[in-house]
């Protein structure tokens, strides 16, 4: 695997190669190979980056944002680390043009699939980080990702829903459901009361004039009290 362009669209001189040609082995390539211990795959990578981004990003909000509280900081650094961030940081880098895909993972569009570009973005921290430290990984967001979080991207209005979304999506905790349990009052003056759900418990509730304003609420409740680890 020749990392030169890589190199080159990332701006950096990778000093142990393997780790990126690790980094951007996909399951499905090393799996299809007989001698699956000569190619591993970038699944180890991607756990370390994801502990490095969250560290990373984390002590970056902080510094920046003097005056963000807690919760603040959490959400903030979830819309950065969810996997639609990820997904395009690595298409803008074209991590796809370099992922090694096995025939069926190429044949369904591998190298254009967000959940697989935010895990490569991951995986490539990982190798940067133990390629050139800490440091490192830093100097390169600060390039690619830091400068992305200006007052005019937090100001960006994200719905309760999204917001909420974008935490569950960043802990793989599974798909949310919202779901009408109430519906009052007469046909012109409907009132509704919507509850979200993870793996079936109840994270918040809300009630509204419309189904739409119910669930939004019930999102807003959820991120108030956000306790899932």
């Amino acid at each position: 695997m020749d990392l030169t362009e890589l190199e080159q669209a990332t701006g950096l001189t990778f000093r142990n190669k393997k780790l990126f040609q690790q980094a951007f082995t996909h399951t499905s390539f090393a799996h299809e190979r007989k001698n699956h211990g000569a190619h591993p795959d970038n699944e180890r990578l991607e756990f370390l980056g994801d502990a490095v981004l969250e560290l990373a990003v984390s002590e970056y909000l902080f510094s920046r944002f003097p005056g963000m509280s807690e919760g603040e900081l959490t959400r903030t650094r979830a819309r950065v680390v969810c996997e639609p961030s990820l997904a395009s940081f690595a298409k803008e880098l074209e991590f796809g043009r370099f992922v090694r895909l096995g025939k069926g993972e190429e044949m369904t569009g591998g190298r254009t699939r967000p959940s697989l570009l935010a895990d490569l973005f991951e995986a490539f921290i990982g190798a940067l980080y133990l390629d050139q430290g800490l440091d490192g990984v830093k100097n390169f967001l600060y390039t690619v990702v830091f400068p992305k979080i200006n007052d005019e991207w937090l100001s960006r209005m994200t719905d309760a829903k999204s917001q909420l979304q974008e935490m569950v999506q960043q802990e793989r905790l599974g798909p949310l459901e919202y779901r009408i349990v109430d519906i009052k009052g007469p046909a012109h003056d409907r009132h509704f009361v919507a509850e979200v759900y993870l793996d079936n418990k109840r994270l918040g509730q809300g009630s509204g004039r419309s189904k739409k304003e119910a669930e939004q609420r019930a999102a807003m409740e959820a991120l108030k009290h956000w306790t899932i680890k």
